[in-house]
Formats: structure tokens, C-alpha cells, sequence
């Protein structure tokens, strides 16, 4: 089997994780799921060859200089303070070499290098949450989706803050090798190989806002640890002493969200961490979350995931049984 070259891109202020996540999970693959230097090749690169400092203040020696690095197969550009205000000559770079790759991978706010340099032009990309509004407004021919932890378009993937990077990898060698790979690889580093690109960059507590209001925090406990229950806008109301109009103008003030939305995705967290750790039934899955029917819960999935219970939990879950 032929082996493929991931190149990393290096830079003053590059996020650490941005880079050594991914690195550690293409490395894992060589380590444990092929023969050493048969799966992938990592090299990383600076402009000049010179030692990099991270936004945490760690240095890392690139192996080549980017003039001289080899031609990738994977070129990787990941994230960090240092993407605002960066040297020019890294975007010549990139735009001159980026559509030679046959895979373009950023992490976090790498996708706005590549935004600069024009690669992302006409496709849906996303990057670390806080700067998908900045991403969109500076590069309007280039489609931003704030909510997946990433995004595949063509041959071209991005991917959210941080740890977001290692979900990207993981799937990436999943593609190469096949799932047993990237399981081998998940267990050695101590992840779960469970977190599809399409899922939130948030759970719902995170999304939303915690209310600053004592009753409206407590509705917002009660519907996290009681998804099966009734949580009309009615009830939830009641609970938090309050008119139902009131409520829910209220709540959506403090949270950001409306009563129903929050209770949605609740709901499906609910439902998919069931999926995914237990072997529990799809109807008892479905009534336990609040579906009340497993079609219910079908349709939530689709809707938002992109799949069906059954084939979530056919990717995603993880719990051994004997």
C-alpha cells in the first residue's frame, strides 16, 4: 500500500493542538494500524525553515522550509492567533500550492489561510465558532456553517476549534484505511470514535445561554434531566411559575433559544448518547427521550444528523458487549 504525505503548514502563533492532534492520529495509524512509514508520511513546514512558537508557547521544528517541502497528498493548515495578520507570502504559498493536493485540510481558523488564499471560494466550509461571522463577512463567496464540529465538500475539509482537528483526522484515516483502523487508532489515544462531522459544535447547555433568572435556570436542569417528560411550553411554564406567553418570551430572552428548540436538542442528545452507549431498543430509546415513537425520533435524526437511529448507532456505538 502506497503511503500517503500529510504536509502542516507551521506558523508564529499556530495553535499546538491544531497541529499535534491530528498529527498524533495520522501517526497512530502508521503505529498501529499499518506498518511504519506504509500509511502516512507526516512532514511539517515554515516559511523559512525556522523554528515556529505556539500561541502557547511551545516551539516546534518544522522539517522543511516550505519552498522545499514535498508535494502532499494531505496538506494541513491548522489554526491559532497567528492566522490574523498573517505573512503574505504563507497565502502565496498556499494558493500556488494548495490545488496541487489531492486533500485540503484546516483546522479551527486555518480555513481563514485558505479562505485568503482563495481555495475556499464556492464551497461550505466551518471553523471555530467564534469566527465563522468574521470568516463569512470578509470571504462572502464562501459558504459557513457555524454548527458542525466539520465539514467534507469535495476534496476539501475543515473543521472546528481545537479537538475538532482529532474527529477530522480520525475520520480522514477511516476513509484511507477503513474503521477498524481508526478504531485502533481511537483506543490507543484514548477518544472515542464517535462523533459525526454533522453533530453540533455545542450541546444544548453550551448553545444556549444559561438563563440568569433562578426559575428559568431550574426548567432548563429539569428539561436536561427529564427528556421524556411532558415539556409542552404549557408545563415548563407552570414549573417556572410563570404565564406561558411570559415564559416563553422570557426564556428565549435569557437563552437564546426558544423552549421548543432547546427541548429538541435535548432530546436528540439525549437519544444519541443511548445510541451510542447502551443496547437499549430503539422504541424504549425513543420513548425514554420524549419521542414517544421511534418514527418520531427517525425523523429528528434525518432532520438533523443526516441518518436514521439504526445507522447512527451502526457507526457510533461503542460499548463492548460480551
Amino acid at each position: 500500500m502506497a503511503y500517503r504525505t500529510v504536509l502542516v503548514v507551521l506558523f508564529d502563533g499556530v495553535q499546538s493542538l491544531d497541529v499535534t492532534g491530528p498529527v498524533e492520529v495520522f501517526t497512530g495509524a502508521d503505529t498501529y494500524a499499518g506498518e511504519p512509514g506504509e500509511t502516512y508520511r507526516i512532514r511539517t513546514a515554515s516559511l523559512d525553515g525556522a523554528p515556529v512558537r505556539t500561541s502557547s508557547g511551545l516551539t516546534l521544528v518544522p522539517d522543511h522550509a516550505l519552498a522545499g517541502a514535498p508535494a502532499p497528498h494531505t496538506l494541513l493548515v491548522p489554526g491559532g492567533r497567528g492566522t490574523r495578520g498573517s505573512d503574505p507570502r504563507v497565502i502565496d504559498w498556499l494558493r500556488e500550492h494548495g490545488p496541487r493536493a489531492e486533500r485540503l485540510v484546516s483546522v479551527c481558523t486555518g480555513a481563514i489561510l485558505l479562505a485568503e488564499a482563495g481555495l475556499l471560494d464556492g464551497r461550505r466550509v466551518t471553523t471555530h465558532w467564534a469566527y465563522c461571522d468574521r470568516l463569512a463577512r470578509d470571504h462572502p463567496a464562501i459558504e459557513v456553517d457555524p454548527d458542525p464540529i466539520y465539514v467534507r465538500d469535495g476534496h476539501v475539509a475543515t473543521s472546528a476549534g481545537v479537538t475538532a482537528g482529532i474527529d477530522l483526522a480520525l475520520a480522514l484515516v477511516e476513509e484511507d484505511l477503513g474503521r477498524d483502523a481508526a478504531l485502533s487508532v481511537a483506543r490507543h489515544l484514548v477518544v472515542f470514535l464517535r462523533r459525526p462531522g454533522n453533530q453540533a459544535q455545542f450541546s444544548a447547555q453550551l448553545s444556549a445561554q444559561t438563563a440568569r433568572r433562578e426559575p428559568l435556570r431550574e426548567v432548563q436542569h429539569w428539561i436536561t434531566e427529564h427528556p421524556g417528560d411532558d415539556l409542552c411550553v404549557e408545563s415548563l411554564a407552570a414549573r417556572a411559575r410563570l404565564s406561558p406567553r411570559h415564559f416563553a418570551r422570557a426564556f428565549q430572552s435569557e437563552t437564546g433559544m426558544t423552549p421548543g428548540r432547546y427541548v429538541d436538542t435535548v432530546r436528540l442528545e439525549h437519544a444519541r448518547r443511548l445510541l451510542e452507549d447502551t443496547t437499549e431498543g430503539i422504541e424504549q430509546i425513543a420513548r425514554a427521550s420524549g419521542y414517544g415513537t421511534p418514527e418520531a425520533m427517525r425523523r429528528a435524526f434525518i432532520r438533523t444528523l443526516g441518518a436514521p437511529p439504526a445507522e447512527y448507532r451502526r457507526r457510533f456505538h461503542t460499548t463492548r458487549t460480551s
